[in-house]
């Protein structure tokens, strides 16, 4: 056997005792508490009926054909770009392929050697590898705690500065405080990037837009392939950031384009989103529905798609989430190194289709293994 073999052997044999060795699984019919499909439109009959007439169009273009500054941009992605920036009250929008080339291209492209990131210890990975890339030198703040923040960003001197959150936490479930972000970047001179992954759709526009603060951040990203159900992602921020990106952006620049069907896509999945109201408030009633059945107190003006039931560790977590299989249930065991050792847990999605009588199932069932725990 050859050494890059017996190494990668006794690296996979290393997770698989740490119970932390992943492995990919095909769709196995339970009752979804895991996707991030927060309406279903990802499998809408809406949907499907678009691809059906794209299949009946004679001039329908597979492919792109190449990348955006080659031969892979058109009226078309121009288009939504602009679409996406209205509806979203921005300057511009920039598509990429997806959150996370999004993510590792903004950062990578902005700050560089000299600068300064300061970011949430909880922020997703593409953030932390795209502060890799930037070689700034990058620190991380206690999980939504200002305080900490203020500590860290006073030890910046010169260069540029940048913030980098979540607006909604992927693995935590939880908001971020947004306001007093911005508060305190203003006072730092920082420049706040937030990701709005997981927001958007749930939250409209997200939480910056929600909450009206798209003019006090430098850059947003949202992504399609979540609560909008489609493919990509973009990035929100001034005319200026859009054309440095792509001269800067290497994901941008060195990538394939979107295609022309994925375009079509993500311009339907924003006119459903302009008339999304219903599917966020039955949204947010099962999100009520299962906080008042687990017996948690309910906070704030609006809750969390994901909620988190944590465990002690990866092979119990892992051990909960088999068993919820076996009643029906599919939902993730979310285990380290994904997350950090002593926060393994349940991630259980909450979607607006999800029906009553199954999330109070749910409930009972997670009550048992927290009980027996």
């Amino acid at each position: 056997m050859k050494a890059m073999d017996l190494y990668m052997l006794k690296a996979l044999s290393k997770r698989k005792d740490e119970g932390c060795l992943r492995q990919l699984r095909v769709p196995n019919g339970l009752i979804d508490f895991c996707s991030n499909d927060y309406f279903g439109w990802s499998r809408s009959l809406a949907n499907r009926a678009f691809v059906d007439c794209l299949q009946c169009d004679g001039s329908f273009i597979i492919g792109s054909t190449g990348s955006r500054l080659i031969s892979g941009n058109s009226l078309l992605a121009e288009e939504v770009e602009g679409q996406i920036a209205r509806f979203h009250q921005a300057e511009s929008a920039l598509l990429l392929n997806t959150g996370y080339l999004a993510n590792l291209g903004l950062i990578s492209a902005l700050a560089k050697r000299g600068d300064f990131i300061v970011r949430d210890e909880c922020v997703h990975a593409s953030a932390v590898d795209g502060c890799r890339l930037s070689l700034a030198t990058t620190l991380h703040f206690k999980h939504n705690q200002i305080s900490d923040l203020r500590r860290k960003l006073e030890k910046y001197r010169s260069g540029k500065c940048f913030v980098l959150v979540e607006s909604l936490y992927s693995m935590n479930g939880d908001f971020a405080p947004l306001s007093d972000l911005i508060d305190v970047c203003d006072r730092y001179n920082a420049l706040l990037i937030v990701d709005e992954a997981h927001a958007i759709g749930v939250f409209g526009g997200g939480l910056i837009q929600l909450l009206g603060l798209e003019k006090r951040v430098f850059a947003r990203v949202v992504t399609f392939g979540k609560a909008l159900g489609v493919q990509g992602a973009a990035i929100l921020g001034s005319k200026i950031l859009q054309d440095y990106l792509i001269n800067y952006c290497r994901p941008f620049i060195y990538s394939t384009a979107a295609s022309y069907w994925q375009l079509l896509a993500v311009r339907l999945a924003y006119q459903r989103l302009a008339r999304a109201a219903c599917d966020q408030a039955l949204l947010q009633a099962k999100c009520l529905l299962f906080n008042q059945a687990l017996g948690r107190e309910v906070r704030g003006p609006f809750l969390s798609p994901i909620q988190i039931i944590y465990g002690k560790s990866n092979q119990e977590v892992e051990q909960w989430s088999e068993i919820l299989q076996h009643h029906g249930f599919d939902v993730s065991a979310i285990k380290s190194p994904t997350v950090k050792p002593g926060r393994e847990c349940l991630r259980v999605c909450l979607h607006s289709y999800n029906k009553d009588e199954d999330i109070i199932r749910l409930v009972f069932r997670l009550k048992q293994l927290i009980k027996n725990e």
